[in-house]
């Protein structure tokens, strides 16, 4: 994923349904490796909002679900989480390629800039994720049911129940509850994940510290793990607030949006709940973006093999 020009910078060149077939699969993969460090970022960023505080890190949320709910608990929301990558990612990679390797032709073949990069991991993000947003919030409801009291049934029972349960309930848009958070943090993680993924890969190999090879694919993808971490986990921690709402007794909700949640969470919990959950977040990012850019540069040319 690099606009080099260098001999030593491999290009693997993919029509549009195999960039998305890539982004899907190792997406997917990724997620399916790292979705039990994401249950407990929830729980953590959701206590002390919605919920009492009961966990004290990451370490002990994890195993308090499993004692109390089960192994199988850390896989709540693995239908929607597929769903929302295969959609998603398969997008965003896709797009994210497809419209560089546009601009590097209308400019003549020349490098791709890290401002066109981050222009077009922005543009690229805002769009998918809006198509995804649906999933995303079945994702977060079904993640966030912790355990109930002996008698009390979960508000939803799987993917099919929640879906049709939220529209009868609550309104077909409310698929759409959080979309403009969830765009706004889906622009600064694609424009972090992508466009240093494909910048440092891209210095890794020119510089020839490694060659394109799968130790260049692990440093660049550690990389844009870090980065992606830092600059999005505010927006995922208003995200995963707006979307988990509820309306009280009135009728209204805690949030008018994203901005009241930020105000309101800074005013009653400090500038530090920002960052609640960080270390489960990053736990999980850096591991799920080596998964994903290294499993992605394999599944590319396994599909280029195929198709030539």
């Amino acid at each position: 994923m690099s606009s080099s020009t260098k001999s030593d910078l491999k290009q693997v060149i993919l029509p549009g349904w195999g960039l998305f077939v890539c982004g899907s699969l190792s997406s997917m993969l990724a997620e399916t490796c790292t979705l039990p460090i994401d249950i407990t970022k929830i729980r953590l960023q959701l206590q002390g909002n919605t919920t009492p505080k009961k966990y004290r890190g990451m370490i002990h949320a994890g195993t308090t679900i499993v004692k109390e709910e089960g192994i199988t608990a850390l896989y709540k929301g693995i239908q929607p989480a597929l769903l929302r990558q295969a959609v998603y990612s398969g997008l965003r990679v896709g797009l994210y390629e497809h419209i560089r390797k546009i601009m590097m032709q209308q400019n003549g073949g020349a490098p791709f800039t890290l401002s066109q990069k981050i222009l077009v991991g922005l543009s690229t993000g805002a769009v998918s994720s809006a198509v995804a947003t649906p999933t995303d919030l079945l994702k977060v409801r079904l993640q966030a049911q912790g355990k109930l009291p002996p008698g009390v049934q979960p508000p939803y029972k799987g993917l099919v129940h929640a879906f049709s349960t939220i529209i009868r309930t609550e309104g077909f848009f409310t698929l759409w509850r959080g979309v403009i958070p969830t765009m706004q943090r889906a622009m600064v993680v694609n424009a972090a994940e992508l466009a240093t993924y494909d910048h440092a890969k891209e210095m890794l190999i020119t510089n020839g510290i490694t060659g394109d090879t799968i130790f260049g694919h692990f440093g660049a993808s550690f990389i844009a793990g870090f980065v992606a971490t830092v600059c999005s986990h505010p927006f995922d921690v208003m995200k995963t607030r707006v979307m988990n709402q509820k309306a009280g007794p009135d009728g209204v909700l805690p949030y008018r949006g994203t901005m009241d949640c930020f105000t309101k969470t800074v005013r009653s919990e400090g500038f530090s709940a920002l960052y609640k959950g960080f270390i489960p977040n990053y736990t999980r990012l850096g591991p799920w973006c080596v998964i994903m850019f290294m499993s992605y540069e394999q599944f590319k040319i396994l599909i280029a093999n195929l198709t030539s």
